[in-house]
């Protein structure tokens, strides 16, 4: 990138200012300081988190983004902010269980494709789907197929029974879970690929908010299993999108 906005210069095809602002890691906007090189240093551009800012700042901040050609992935946006962009941008799609906003461009897969693996969102009751479609958007904005399994908490754990050989074909598995926290635990125990664990708030007064099932996923007695913060369903699929990326390497080099 660097290499050819030097070159253009040298023939003139573009001014020393433009080129400045073409090379700027970032663009100051006052409220915010917008990161245009994460795309090119971690492969996926800068994700706006909406909690706490104005629906008049996140549309500023979409606008930056947008200037650089980059998909945009806006977590934690509530309804009313979201409509408020949507007046602006009615490309984008808004998920109001998983209060995602976002937009990319269109995946150019073919059926060619060497690769055919998927990110497993495995989640353990209703109560907990907000975070596991935080997870699941948010995997699939940023280019990974997912297969959702809902609702297969160990409460009736012949509900997981029936679903796990298509969950232990997956590359990795996001494993939402409140209450005790139990699932990671049993999914990490029959699965052979990564477990990212993601403890929930939901349950009652001695879960603590979460802490309870934060405690038992970090305590885990299966091995592979990686744990993320309480209800952050955005960074396990994050992560989960990272490693789904080496392997899809992995099958095109093959």
């Amino acid at each position: 990138m660097m290499e050819d906005i030097l070159l253009k210069v040298q023939k003139g095809e573009l001014s020393v200012s433009e080129a400045k602002e073409k090379l700027a890691t970032y663009e100051n906007l006052g409220f915010a300081k917008v990161d245009h090189h994460r795309k090119n240093r971690q492969g996926f551009p800068e994700v706006i988190y909406g909690e706490g800012k104005t629906k008049e700042q996140i549309l500023s901040i979409i606008k930056a983004i947008r200037s650089k050609d980059n998909d945009v992935l806006v977590t934690r946006i509530s309804k009313e902010k979201a409509d408020y962009i949507l007046l602006e941008h009615p490309e984008f799609i808004y998920n109001d269980t998983a209060e995602i906003l976002f937009w990319k461009e269109s995946a150019n897969t073919t059926s060619e494709d060497p690769y055919q693996g998927y990110i497993a969102i495995v989640c353990a009751g209703t109560s907990d789907l907000k975070v596991a479609e935080e997870a699941a958007i948010t995997a699939e904005a940023l280019g990974s197929e997912v297969r959702r399994f809902y609702d297969v908490g160990v409460a009736g754990i012949h509900r997981l029974f029936d679903n796990i050989e298509q969950i232990q074909q997956a590359t990795v598995s996001v494993v939402v879970a409140g209450m005790e926290g139990a699932l990671p635990s049993v999914v990490g125990g029959l699965v052979s690929h990564p477990v990212i664990a993601v403890p929930t708030s939901v349950g009652y007064g001695a879960n603590f908010h979460g802490l309870s099932a934060l405690l038992t996923m970090l305590n885990s007695c299966a091995s592979g299993i990686s744990v993320v913060n309480i209800d952050n369903g955005f960074g396990a699929a994050y992560n989960a999108v990272l490693i789904d990326n080496i392997a899809k390497k992995g099958a095109k080099q093959r």
